[in-house]
């Protein structure tokens, strides 16, 4: 199948730092690269990748400095426009500038929404342009969107192989991994591990938008010995950061639409503490390869219980169920209910 990828220019694919959509259109590429087909990826002249590379911003924008990103989105869209004829089908990793320019392809274009639909910011255009088709990545994120939309598949992420590998022994500190923000509660972090007695490491980025949040409510709560602040890390230390914990807190408090630090936690066997919200009881098997809590005593008594959690067991749960290889065969079934082909014929082949 002749397929483009979409990937926003935010960052690099796969991104240098922090970066969720950029890493999962990374992995996706890569695994239907391996599978055989031609794949051509539009992202930012600094990305890396086995298909072929149309460069559409010489690096990525937020560590360019740029901060509007419309005008080189829509400068992108017109080289996937032109291009359009050498496609069976064209995979939009962004949330609405496709929507306009590409609904007479309809028949041909798919859009995984990779972010929160729970504001009502968007709902115009999803509104306003029903025949384009949409891709979920959890059935919560589906929620709040209107009715008559095109919904074709939910898809779950998955990680590329190798990336975050099993670790059998874990370790004795809690993580906390992600963005510095109101809704990712790093304060609850915070207060589970005092609570418990327990070390907790954060590895997170904090944004411009986010800088007076964490100067005014988590920077004061960091002067103890068990808390430590590393930043922002990049994929090479992720991997050991995570392997060597023994949970990651995921304290979220808004509705989360996957959460790709989990998958990635128990890729290396790390159990995850949650709170039920969002995609969290989807992706989280609770018991096996985490658990789910609705308060702070709970999770502090998960942060107890986690280390006796068998990580085998969270490590089978997300070969089952994460990996990108299955991603991919969703996404390939998923294109070719798009495109009329007999649903059984992939699996046939295969």
């Amino acid at each position: 199948m002749r397929i483009a990828q979409v990937a926003p220019l935010a960052e690099s694919v796969p991104p240098r730092m922090y970066g969720g959509t950029e890493r999962v259109a990374s992995w996706l590429t890569e695994e239907l690269v391996r599978q055989g087909h031609q794949v051509t990826l539009f992202a930012s002249g600094d990305s890396q990748t086995s298909a072929k590379l149309v460069a559409c911003a010489p690096q990525g924008l937020r560590l360019a400095g740029i901060r509007d990103h419309t005008a080189s989105h829509l400068a992108m869209l017109a080289k996937v426009r032109e291009r359009q004829a050498s496609f069976d089908i064209i995979h939009f990793h962004l949330d609405l500038l496709q929507h306009a320019m590409f609904t007479d392809l309809a028949q041909k274009c798919v859009t995984t929404l990779h972010g929160r639909l729970d504001l009502p910011d968007f709902l115009p255009v999803y509104q306003t342009f029903p025949r384009m088709p949409l891709i979920s990545i959890s059935e919560g994120q589906r929620i709040p969107m209107p009715a008559g939309v095109n919904w074709l598949a939910t898809v779950y992420h998955g990680l590329g192989p190798g990336l975050c590998p099993f670790n059998a022994r874990g370790g004795e500190y809690l993580a906390f991994l992600g963005r510095i923000t109101p809704e990712k509660r790093p304060d609850r972090a915070i207060e589970i591990a005092k609570r418990a007695g327990l070390p907790l490491r954060i590895a997170a980025k904090v944004d411009p938008v986010d800088e007076e949040y964490f100067r005014s409510r988590i920077e004061p709560l960091l002067n103890d010995p068990l808390i430590e602040f590393i930043g922002e890390i990049d994929e090479a230390q992720k991997a050991p950061f995570l392997a060597g914990a023994r949970a990651l807190l995921f304290p979220i408090d808004w509705p989360e639409p996957f959460g790709l630090v989990m998958i990635e936690a128990m890729s290396a066997g790390t159990p995850v503490i949650a709170w039920r919200n969002g995609s969290v009881p989807e992706i989280v098997e609770d018991g096996v390869s985490g658990i789910i809590v609705d308060s702070i005593a709970e999770a502090v008594a998960a942060s107890q219980r986690s280390a006796a959690m068998d990580r085998f067991r969270v490590r089978a749960h997300f070969e089952r169920n994460f990996t990108a290889a299955r991603m991919a065969r969703d996404y390939l079934t998923a294109f070719d209910r798009l495109l009329g082909l007999p649903q059984d014929s992939r699996r046939a082949a295969e």
